[in-house]
């Protein structure tokens, strides 16, 4: 599924964090319930890096700081071009399904929750996005990454075809 990923080193980067949903989960013993605190972040430079996390921890802020250094482990490069993305691109991760479809400039970031964090955090400024099946903000957001790591540019596939750039666009 995730065949082309582009790893980027967390140095130099002036990342921003998103937090894109956080549950209160349970844990029933023989003494009681203990409760803990499950946090998704996504993380971003706004200029084509994208990273996510997940972290657990008893308290809120503990898990949201967890989840924001496992997202600096995970950053990947995207082709964001003038805004948007090269092509369409659809992706599926559990029950979630997305579609990403490319927008004129001026028309925003047409997306929900989880996968508007993320295309934003991306530096996307104007996309189409659906979602479709599971609304679980985690399967979301690594659905929209998945789809983010597919999309390949005009230089990329010239690249991998050994052909002139001329020739991807005039066949």
């Amino acid at each position: 599924m995730l065949k082309n990923i582009k790893k980027v080193k967390t140095s130099d980067l002036e990342l921003k964090d998103r937090l894109v949903s956080i549950q209160r989960v349970t844990k029933v013993t023989k003494g009681g319930r203990t409760f803990s605190f499950s946090a998704i972040v996504v993380v971003g430079n706004e200029n084509g890096v994208v990273g996510y996390g997940l972290g657990k921890a008893g308290e809120v802020t503990t898990a949201i700081g967890k989840a924001v250094e496992e997202a600096k482990k995970n950053l990947v490069k995207v082709p964001v071009l003038k805004g948007t993305i090269p092509h369409e691109q659809a992706a599926k991760y559990g029950g979630a399904k997305v579609w990403l479809k490319p927008a004129t400039s001026g028309s925003g970031v047409k997306a929900g929750g989880a996968m508007r964090a993320v295309l934003e955090s991306a530096g996307v400024t104007d996309i189409l996005a659906k979602s479709k099946g599971s609304s679980n903000p985690h399967n979301l957001v690594k659905a929209t990454l998945a789809a983010l790591i597919e999309l390949r540019d005009a230089n990329e596939v010239a690249y991998q075809r050994q052909v002139n750039l001329d020739k991807v666009f005039n066949g």
